[in-house]
């Protein structure tokens, strides 16, 4: 896989969503969104069954296409007790896949990836969608899991390239001497 490919996560305890990102050097079209897909569980399945699964999954993404790094969105503010502890269960269970394959692991907000996709914070779905659309060059609308995991596998890329670009401290960096 290419350098610089990005595992994108957007967990959930019954939907899942996931990307494989890479950067895009060959045409006006930034990332190349390799794959995607929705880790789909009945709502039937017990909380356990449904934690491994989304780890096996994502073991197997990983082992398939070999990503350099893994992005998750952090958790968000929930009104539920217990929808914040299945979500954190759901996060668990991918950051264990990571963990396993020793992926260096980055997580971002939700108005992080919003403003890193969109340009603002407080955007919504539908223009996170649309803009991953014209960033990736895909011809239809994924999934809105799937669409929010490509978004933070593309905030991770952006980030990556702004730290390359950054100078490493300020000693490194062309300032006027006084």
């Amino acid at each position: 896989m290419n350098e610089g490919t990005v595992l994108g996560v957007d967990p959930s305890l019954r939907g899942t969503g996931w990307a494989v990102v890479a950067p895009n050097p060959y045409a006006n079209i930034p990332f190349h969104c390799v794959v995607y897909g929705v880790i789909r569980m009945k709502h039937t399945q017990p909380v356990p069954e449904c934690l491994l699964a989304i780890e096996n999954e994502l073991s197997k993404i990983i082992q398939i296409h070999h990503p350099q790094l893994f992005a998750i969105e952090s958790t968000i503010f929930v009104q539920s007790h217990t929808t914040a502890i299945n979500l954190g269960a759901a996060r668990g269970a991918a950051l264990i896949a990571a963990a396993k394959f020793k992926l260096p692991i980055h997580e971002y907000a939700p108005k992080i990836v919003k403003q890193a996709v969109v340009g603002y914070g407080n955007a919504a779905k539908q223009q996170v969608t649309y803009m991953i659309r014209n960033l990736c060059g895909l011809d239809r609308n994924p999934p809105p899991d799937a669409s929010d995991a490509i978004a933070v596998a593309i905030t991770c890329l952006q980030h990556m390239k702004h730290m390359q670009h950054k100078p490493s401290s300020p000693q490194s960096a062309s300032l006027p001497r006084a």
